[in-house]
C-alpha cells in the first residue's frame, strides 16, 4: 500500500481515513486513479459511496446516493436489520477495497459483470448465521463467510486445519487467484501449458481430489514444493495460494519501500539512490526481475520474524519459498506483468 499526505497540511494520512488527524480537513478515496483526496472546500458536503456509514467506505462518487466501483462489486450483502452481519460486512468490505486497490496498482484487468454477466467479478458477502455459508469462487463470484471477520472464529479454524496463517485479506487474495486463472492462462495458450507444467493439470478431477487430500492429507515432501499444504489439494488450489502469495509479497515491498524499511540480505544491497521511482512504488514500474525482488523480501521477513520473537509472539511469516515454489511465483509475476500490458488479451 502506498503512503498519502493531507494537501492542506502534509500529515501522513491512510488508505481509510476520512479526515487528516492533524488538521481536520476531509479526506476521500477517489478509485479512478487509486488517490486519497483532501476536499478543499469545507462549505460543500462531499459526496460518499452510498456505503459510508454501513460499509464504512470512504470513496468519494460521482453523483449522490450512488455506490462506488468498490462497493458495486458486492452483489450480495446482510439485510438492514441483521446488526451483527453488517458490523462483519463492514470488516470485510475493508478487506476488499485493499485487494482492489492492489489489483488497480497492478494493472490487472477486472471485468465488469454488468457488461460481462458471465466473466465479470463480484461478491456475495454472507452471514453463516443467516444460512449455511461456503467461501470460495465459482464463475466471477467470489463468495465469503462473513464469520472469517471474527478474528476468534479465523483462529479456530486455523487450529483445526493445521494452518500456518489465515487472514481476511488472504481469504480474497485466494478466490481472486481462481478468478484470474482463466484470464491469464487462457484455453489453448502457451500460458496455459506453462501453467500445467509447473501447477499439474487442472483438468484433474476436483471432486476426487478433494476427497484424498481430506481423507490422506498432505505428502510428507510438501514444503519442498508447495507454499503451503492446501495447496497440494489440486493444481487449481496450488495455483490459488501461490497467486495469493504473490499478492502478499508484492503488497508488502510496496508498504515497506515507501516508508523506508529495507533489510540488507546477504546480497549486495542495490543502490536505491539510483532508484528515485522506488520512492513512488508501483510493482508495474518495479525496473528488477522478479528474484531480485525476492532479495528485498525474504531478509525482510527474517527481520519482521525476528522482530515478533522478540515480543514473544510467533513469526510474522511462517513460510520457506524453496526453488519450485519461487519458480511458480516468477511465472505468476510474469503474466500480471503481460496482463497489465495488454499483451495476454493480444494474443487471443
Amino acid at each position: 500500500m502506498r503512503t498519502f499526505a493531507c494537501a492542506r497540511c502534509d500529515h501522513l494520512v491512510f488508505f481509510e481515513n476520512t479526515a487528516c488527524l492533524s488538521c481536520g480537513a476531509s479526506l476521500g478515496f477517489r478509485w479512478a486513479d487509486r488517490e486519497l483526496v483532501t476536499l478543499t472546500d469545507d462549505l460543500e458536503e462531499p459526496r460518499r459511496c452510498r456505503n459510508a456509514k454501513i460499509g464504512r467506505c470512504n470513496a468519494l462518487v460521482e453523483e449522490r446516493d450512488t455506490l462506488c466501483f468498490s462497493c458495486a462489486l458486492t452483489r450480495t450483502r446482510p439485510h438492514d436489520e441483521d446488526a451483527e452481519g453488517l458490523r462483519l460486512f463492514a470488516i470485510s468490505e475493508g478487506a476488499k477495497r485493499r485487494l482492489l486497490f492492489e489489483l488497480g496498482e497492478l494493472e490487472l484487468p477486472i471485468p465488469d459483470r454488468t457488461a460481462d454477466p458471465d466473466g465479470g467479478l463480484c461478491f456475495d458477502l454472507l452471514a453463516s448465521t443467516v444460512e449455511p455459508v461456503m467461501t470460495g469462487h465459482a464463475d466471477g463470484v467470489i463468495t465469503l463467510d462473513l464469520a472469517e471477520a471474527v478474528p476468534t472464529h479465523r483462529e479456530d479454524v486455523k487450529a483445526q486445519m493445521g494452518e500456518s496463517y489465515r487472514t481476511l485479506l488472504g481469504h480474497f487474495r485466494h478466490e481472486v487467484g481462481h478468478f484470474f486463472f482463466p484470464l491469464l492462462a487462457q484455453e489453448g495458450s502457451e500460458e496455459l501449458d506453462r501453467s500445467r507444467a509447473l501447477f499439474g493439470d487442472d483438468r484433474l478431477d476436483y471432486g476426487d481430489a478433494l476427497d484424498r487430500h481430506y481423507e490422506q492429507g498432505p505428502p510428507e515432501d510438501w514444503p519442498d514444493r508447495f507454499v503451503s499444504a492446501y495447496a497440494t489439494m489440486h493444481p487449481y488450489e496450488d495455483w490459488a495460494e501461490s497467486f495469493a502469495h504473490y499478492l502478499h509479497i508484492v503488497d508488502t515491498v510496496q508498504t515497506a519501500t515507501v516508508y523506508g524499511v529495507r533489510v540488507a540480505g546477504p546480497s549486495p544491497p542495490r543502490d536505491v539512490s539510483a532508484e528515485p521511482e522506488l520512492l513512488d512504488f508501483r510493482p508495474r514500474i518495479y525496473r528488477v526481475s522478479f528474484r531480485e525482488l525476492l532479495d528485498d523480501w525474504i531478509p525482510l521477513t527474517y527481520a519482521l520474524n525476528a522482530l515478533n520473537r522478540s515480543l514473544g509472539k510467533d513469526d510474522l511469516y511462517p513460510f520457506v519459498l524453496t526453488d519450485p515454489v519461487i519458480e511458480k511465483l516468477e511465472f505468476i509475476d510474469e503474466l500480471v506483468h503481460l496482463a497489465s500490458r495488454g499483451a495476454l488479451a493480444a494474443e487471443t
